[in-house]
């Protein structure tokens, strides 16, 4: 399986707005083009959340060094 992309806020906006105008789970996926999972996943969290802004975190301990080398 391949990694996960992000949808554009465009894309979550636009599966927000179709769920809320009554479109289907499968009709929703494929105006936008990603999986019913992705749908429903994207919509739960805008309906607990208010928002669907992905905020991915960094993965692994902070570097002891900076860009510069300091």
């Amino acid at each position: 399986m391949g990694k996960r992309k992000d949808l554009s806020e465009f894309d979550n906006g636009q599966i927000v707005m179709a769920r809320r105008l009554g479109q289907s789970i499968s009709k929703t996926a494929a105006l936008v083009g990603c999986s019913r999972s992705a749908v429903v996943s994207i919509y739960q969290k805008w309906s607990k959340e208010g928002t669907v802004v992905n905020r991915r975190q960094g993965h692994g301990q902070p570097r002891l060094i900076d860009a510069r080398g300091e």
